[in-house]
Order: C-alpha cells, then structure tokens, then sequence
C-alpha cells in the first residue's frame, strides 16, 4: 500500500498553480445526464472522486472521451443511459447520490445505492429524499438502495430545505431543471461550487435565477444546447497551500484563482499574522515565525469551511496561546487530532469544540490517514516537524487533491510517495 515518506523543517518557497475544483466538478459531470447534447468540460482536476464518477457515468452508459492529460472530457448522454448506480461504484464518494436529480428529471425513475466516502458523520441523503419528494417523487429504501420514481414527470413546487445542504441544493436545482412549471428552491447552499453548477446550466440553456440571498427560481425546460465549461478553482486546495505557506514561513505564490472567493480564508490568515499580497488572479502568502491565537467557527459558505478545519488546527499548534475551533457542520470530523496529538500537539476535544494549545513543535512520526482533509492536515504537521515522518492510508489524499506530493516537491518540500 502506497504512502507518504515527509522530512520536515524546510519553507515552502515558488509557485503553485492550483486545480479545478472537485467539489465543482462532481455536481456538473452529474448534471450532463440531464441533457442530449454534447458537453466538453475543462480544468477537472485529476483526482480519484473524479476518475471514479466518470466509471460511475460510463457504467450509466455516458459516451465520455479523456483528453490526453485527463483534465477535460467530452461527453455524450444521447444514447441507451441506464438509471441504475451500482453500490460498487457509489459507495466510495458521497457525490455518487448526485446522478438521482438527473435521472429522475430525464427518465422519471432511479435506482441509485447509498452513498459512502469520508466516514466523518452521518450526512443523510434524508433533506434529499424530503425535498425530491415534493417534486413528485415517490421513493422506498430497500437493501441500501434508493428507489424512486415520478410517474407522472416532476412537478415544479415551492421547496424550504430543512437545513442548509450543499448536496442536497444540487441535487434538487438539477431535478428542477426539467420539471415541469416552476421550482422555488429557499434555504439554498450559497458555495461557490454551486454557483459554478448554476453558470454551467444556464450556459446549457436551463432556467436559473437567484431571487434572494439564498433562493433559487427554477422554470423547466428541456431545450438545451451543446456547450462548452470550464470549471472553477478549487478553493479547498488554494486554502490547503496558503496554510502550508503560513506553517512553513514559507514564501508562495499561488495562481489560478479568484482571491474574492477565498476571501474569509485570506482574511483569517491575515488575522493570525500572515502577510498575503493580493493580484487579480494570485495571491503571495508569507508566512511568519510569530502567529496569533484565535477562535474558529466552521460554517457554510460564506463562513470558514469545513474542508480547511484539519489544516488551520496544526497552524493554530504554533500559535501564542490557546485557540478554539467549533466545528458546526460534520460531527466525527475531529479524527485527525489523535494522530497530531502523537506528533506532540496539545489538543482537547470535547463535543464539536477543540482546544489547541499553541506553542509546540511537531515530532516526526509514522501516521495513519483517516479521511480526505485530515490525511491533509498530517503532511502539514510533517513538512513542520523534525525528521522523517511517514503516512500511511493516503488513497484518502488522492482522492481530493492532484500531484500533492509533486506540487510540493516544486516548491521545496522533501516528499516523497513510496509504494513498497
């Protein structure tokens, strides 16, 4: 099994050009079943969440064509897609539950496993299921898997989700694309993922509008075009190189962005004593030997996201005091703090709370993934510790972030993936 062999104590110095967004580009692949026409997409970022929805469109019978480098596919739904999502390829992504929307609108039925991915809490498929129903769908969960069906086509309607979900927002905006009348969709997810999904629908040919901070107006309509989208920035992954810049009193410059989208993350590291440099699609984040402490809420879009929790907790380790995050959106998303407690962290939880004592520095260490973000956050303490630490179970990495180990060998890092 592959892992991840770090020698630490070097500043991370050069150029980062970052990827397009998985978090983008799962909920768009999903939402070409809706239409007939060829789509090409660009600036997929080559990740394994994305290799895996593609088997999962090509097992629906999606006509898809990589190009050489993997970063844009063209893809062609005319013909013989079934509506069937086998559990083998569902259960390693929870973006997998994303082809239920599509595949309703377009052919009224469904069978679709429960989604797996991250073990990091619950996330129930229920606020989908709730809000699908008042569309028309009538559902039945049978041996882990989803049946539904609208006999008689979906039906446009006033929808409230009952909490903020961002899957659960795709979903029903890409069902409501074909439905018949119009769909009022309140309590929206606002993340910039799901704006990129709305820009790539609208630029389908689907009717779209934000009619309030968080509601979406939706008219069916079946006549769309033949477009070509590139997806937007992972901003996830800028926010993953600005915090290792930050721990390594590093010097990066970090391209192919739009700063405005990261801008809470950009103003709490600035907070915490972090120099950034703004240009119109860059940013220079120096770090500095002295950082402050603070306090932390995770919270949706526009709020600090909760995929850069596990990342700004082993900054927080080197700050002048004790700091706070709650975490308010996944609960069990705390795993990664045994493993940085092992590396001499002085970290507490209790509930959603964590208490990070600052001033410490990292021990090397053989380490043990546990899921996408917090696999992250062990390189981080790595590159900032003494030694040679090693970590293993990194098939959680590569499922979110591209060439990690090349972009930082860039840029200084002594990295290095051993398969032996």
């Amino acid at each position: 099994m592959e892992k991840l062999e770090v020698i630490g104590s070097k500043k991370l110095k050069g150029n980062i050009k970052i990827s397009g967004s998985k978090n983008a580009s799962l909920p768009i692949l999903a939402a070409t079943l809706i239409s007939t026409k060829k789509i090409k997409i660009q600036n997929l970022p080559i990740v394994k969440d994305i290799q895996t929805m593609i088997f999962l469109l090509r097992s629906l019978g999606s006509n898809i064509k990589l190009s050489k480098n993997n970063n844009s596919i063209k893809i062609d739904n005319s013909k013989n897609i079934k509506t069937y999502a086998p559990y083998s390829l569902v259960k390693t992504m929870r973006a997998g539950i994303l082809v239920l929307g599509p595949l309703l609108a377009r052919f009224g039925k469904a069978k679709v496993s429960l989604p797996g991915g991250c073990a990091i809490g619950a996330r129930p498929v229920d606020v989908h299921l709730k809000a699908l129903s008042k569309l028309g769908v009538k559902y039945k969960i049978i041996n882990g898997y989803i049946y539904a069906n609208a006999p008689n086509g979906l039906m446009g309607n006033i929808i409230k989700f009952s909490k903020i979900s961002v899957g659960a927002t795709e979903n029903l905006i890409i069902a409501a694309t074909l439905a018949n009348g119009k769909t009022i969709l309140k309590n929206c997810a606002i993340e910039p993922e799901i704006k990129d999904l709305i820009n790539f629908l609208r630029k389908m040919g689907c009717k779209i509008n934000w009619i309030g901070k968080r509601t979406i107006r939706i008219i069916g309509n079946r006549d769309l075009k033949k477009i070509n989208y590139q997806v937007m920035f992972d901003r996830i992954e800028a926010g993953t190189y600005m915090i290792a810049s930050a721990l390594t009193a590093g010097n990066l410059r970090i391209t192919n962005i739009v700063p405005k989208v990261i801008n809470t993350e950009i103003n709490i590291l600035k907070k915490i004593g972090t120099k950034i440099k703004i240009k119109s699609n860059e940013i220079i984040v120096i770090g500095s030997k002295k950082v402050k402490c603070t306090k932390i809420k995770t919270s949706p879009y526009p709020g600090f996201p909760t995929d850069l929790q596990a990342q700004l907790m082993v900054l927080l380790c080197k700050a002048n005091g004790r700091s706070e995050i709650t975490e308010n959106i996944f609960e069990n998303r705390f795993m990664h703090v045994a493993e940085l407690n092992r590396m001499g962290a002085k970290i507490k939880v209790s509930g959603n709370k964590a208490i990070i004592e600052g001033n410490i520095n990292f021990n090397s260490a053989e380490l043990m993934a546990t899921d996408l973000r917090a696999s992250v956050s062990l390189i981080l303490a790595s590159l900032s510790a003494k030694g040679k630490s090693i970590i293993n179970r990194i098939y959680h990495l590569d499922r979110g972030y591209e060439r990690i180990e090349k972009k930082l060998q860039k840029v200084g890092a002594n990295i290095k993936r051993n398969s032996k």
